[in-house]
């Protein structure tokens, strides 16, 4: 067998065993999904008319279709959170050494956390998706193309955020320094334009929210699924996605290579 096909057997086998945990222990998949839905269950039905009002809308509808792209970008940002808790827990109890002593390929245990969690960050963003159109979330004659074009982005900005959340995993010490070091891929979604437009924002507050990698992947998602003027933010979207995801591997393999203290 040749090296790459002995490679992307070990990934395969990498992948399945990280995909079994997930069925086993669907907790933690569980309890991230869980806050993306009651974020957008409060904000539509809790806040909906007041935020619709303030936007200039006319009734709940309209904030229903503004809300709903950024919280399918803070679903992802939820569900890496199990990539950087996963890769910790394997690197604090011991089976990392085990598969150092093995004849595998040395990637394949960061390729099979990575695909995993891109997988379960997509099939989160449809449950989340089709909780959004339940409620009354609708696409503004969005195309094929436009549909796929941003089912895209939303897998590139997931397998952007695995690989940092996947660093994040290998630098902590424990599961439960890793959970709290990758909080802001949570927090980062809630001062963006998430859920209020950056006009609308302090002065003061605005750099914040503009400069950060989820405020033009969301303006991006909501020009394709609404018609939306999206200018810059597509190619910013892609450069952050990008550089997140390069950065990313780059920080997680120099940290996997290095030897056990």
């Amino acid at each position: 067998m040749s090296s790459l096909t002995l490679a992307v057997r070990d990934c395969s086998t990498m992948l399945r065993r990280n995909l079994l945990h997930a069925r086993r222990y669907p907790s933690l998949t569980l309890n991230l999904l869980l806050t993306p839905v009651m974020l957008l269950l409060l904000f539509v039905y809790v806040f909906g008319d007041v935020m619709s009002a303030g936007m200039g809308g006319a009734d709940r509808s309209d904030y229903i279709a503004y809300v709903v792209p950024g919280i399918l970008l803070l679903t992802i940002g939820s569900t890496v959170i199990g990539a950087a808790v996963s890769v910790a827990t394997d690197m604090s109890e011991g089976i990392i050494a085990r598969f150092r002593t093995m004849a595998i390929h040395r990637s394949s245990v960061l390729v099979g956390h990575v695909v995993g969690s891109v997988l379960q960050s997509v099939a989160s963003v449809v449950l989340v998706g089709a909780v959004a159109v339940a409620i009354g979330f609708r696409s503004k004659d969005a195309t094929a193309l436009e549909w796929l074009a941003a089912f895209g982005l939303l897998a590139l900005f997931a397998l952007a955020l695995t690989w940092i959340a996947v660093g994040m995993g290998i630098a902590s010490p424990n599961a439960e320094a890793a959970s709290n070091s990758a909080l802001p891929l949570i927090l980062l979604p809630l001062v963006s334009s998430a859920f209020t437009p950056i006009e609308a924002m302090p002065g003061w507050f605005r750099p914040i929210a503009e400069y950060q990698p989820f405020t033009p992947a969301i303006e991006t998602l909501r020009g394709l699924l609404l018609g939306t003027e999206i200018g810059n933010n597509g190619w910013l979207a892609l450069a952050w996605s990008l550089g997140l995801a390069v950065l990313g591997h780059r920080w997680s393999a120099s940290k996997f290579g290095q030897d056990p203290k």
